[in-house]
């Protein structure tokens, strides 16, 4: 049987060292390096594992982190300031990015390597 208490989630990247300057100093997010790997240390002792793939990359064509944050619009701004740019879908986002159509307030972006990351707010 599995042990689901030490279970944890990983994806890919085109290149570690842009990944682990983007989610450490981009998004403030403490990241360890380990065999060509990066750990996103999260909440509660919590891991994702990112891995190079290199060339062979191809971004998930889904959201692979959502970061809880007090406000949404907040955490557009500052992010933008960093350099973030989000994501639109038409009909769905307004002009910041943001899904104000139902449910919780939430914008997507992407990391270098064009994973799908978002801010929502709870």
């Amino acid at each position: 049987m599995v042990d689901a208490t030490k279970a944890f989630s990983g994806f890919s990247v085109r290149d570690v060292s842009e990944a682990k300057a983007f989610y450490q100093d981009v998004l403030g997010v403490e990241v360890s390096e380990d065999h060509g790997m990066l750990t996103l240390h999260l909440g509660d002792g919590h891991g994702v594992l990112v891995y190079p793939k290199g060339p062979a990359h191809e971004p998930a064509s889904f959201t692979v982190l959502n970061f809880p944050v007090p406000s949404v619009d907040d955490a557009v701004d500052e992010l933008a300031a960093k350099g973030v740019s989000f994501l639109h879908y038409e009909g769905m986002t307004d002009e910041k990015g943001v899904n104000r159509r139902g449910g919780p307030l939430i914008a997507w972006f992407t990391d270098p390597s064009g994973n799908v990351l978002s801010v929502l707010e709870l």
